[in-house]
C-alpha cells in the first residue's frame, strides 16, 4: 500500500466513523460506544446470523465454539452471568454455602446473594469470570447488581452494593474483559468510571432513561431493552439519548425489534 493511502487508512481508524468500539492508549480492552446495535439471546440455540456487531449470550450455556463462530463473523461477545443472585441449576450451585443465599428474586430457582460476604463470593465469581475469559468472551454482563434496593433477606446498604459492584468490575478488568453495569440506576454517578458500558431493562417504561446519560456523556454504550412497550413508544427518545435500544420478549430468545 502506498504511504498516502496507508496514512488515510490510519486516520480513518483513529477518528472512528464507526460506533463499534475503541480502546484507550495502552489498554486493549474493548469498549462499546453509544448507539451500537446488539443482540441479547439467553435462551435457545444462538442464532449467529443476526447482523449486529455485539452479542450478549449466556456464559455457562454457550461454548467456546459459539463465541469463536461469532468472532469469525466480526462480532464482539458479552458473557452473561448472575453475580448478585444464586441460580439452583448452575453447575457450581453447590459451592455456595446456605449462609449467603437469601430470598427469591422473583425468578424461578433464583435467590439473592449476601454480597457483603466477599470472602466467600470473590473466589466463586473469579472462577466464573475465568470461565468467560477461557471461552474467549470480550466482556461481561453481571446481573442482579442492585440487591440493596430489594428484599434480599440481608441488610444490604448502598455502600455494600458499591463495594461489591466495583469488585466485580475489578475482577473482569484483571482478566482483560470489559464489564457492564446492569440496571442500578441510582448508583450510576458513582460507578460510571468503574464500568465500560451499561445494560438497562425497561427504563422507558418507568421514565428513567435520562438516568443513564452519564454513560453516554462518557462515550460508553447503554444497551437497552423494553419488554412491554411498542417501539413507537420509546425509539424516538432512545435515538435522542443515543441508547442502543430494542424490544425483546421476556424469555430473551432470538426475536428482536430494534429501534
Amino acid at each position: 500500500m502506498k504511504r498516502p493511502l496507508l496514512l488515510a487508512a490510519l486516520l480513518l481508524l483513529v477518528t472512528g466513523c464507526s460506533t463499534t468500539s475503541d480502546a484507550r492508549p495502552g489498554d486493549s480492552r474493548w469498549r462499546p460506544r453509544p448507539g451500537i446495535a446488539w443482540q441479547w439471546q439467553l435462551t435457545g440455540r444462538v442464532d449467529t446470523s443476526v447482523d449486529v456487531p455485539v452479542y450478549d449470550i449466556d456464559g455457562f450455556d454457550q461454548t467456546e465454539a459459539v463465541v469463536s463462530a461469532l468472532h469469525d463473523k466480526g462480532r464482539k461477545v458479552i458473557c452473561y452471568l448472575s453475580t448478585g443472585a444464586w441460580e439452583d441449576w448452575r453447575p457450581d450451585a453447590d459451592r455456595f454455602p446456605k449462609s449467603v443465599i437469601g430470598r427469591g428474586n422473583g425468578w424461578e430457582g433464583e435467590r439473592w446473594l449476601d454480597i457483603r460476604a466477599t470472602d466467600v463470593l470473590e473466589p466463586l465469581m473469579a472462577d466464573r469470570l475465568d470461565m468467560c475469559r477461557e471461552k474467549g468472551f470480550d466482556a461481561v454482563e453481571p446481573d442482579n447488581m442492585d440487591g440493596y434496593r430489594n428484599r434480599t433477606g440481608f441488610r444490604l446498604t448502598a455502600a455494600d452494593q458499591l463495594r461489591y459492584n466495583r469488585l466485580i468490575a475489578k475482577l473482569a478488568h484483571e482478566r482483560g474483559m470489559a464489564v457492564g453495569l446492569k440496571n442500578d440506576l441510582d448508583q450510576i454517578p458513582q460507578l460510571v468510571g468503574d464500568f465500560d458500558f451499561a445494560v438497562n431493562e425497561q427504563c422507558a417504561q418507568y421514565d428513567e432513561c435520562a438516568d443513564t446519560e452519564p454513560f453516554i456523556k462518557a462515550d460508553k454504550a447503554v444497551l437497552h431493552v423494553e419488554y412491554e412497550l411498542p417501539t413507537s413508544r420509546f425509539c424516538a427518545e432512545s435515538r435522542r439519548l443515543k441508547l442502543s435500544s430494542m424490544l425483546k420478549k421476556y424469555e430473551l430468545g432470538v426475536w428482536r425489534e430494534a429501534c
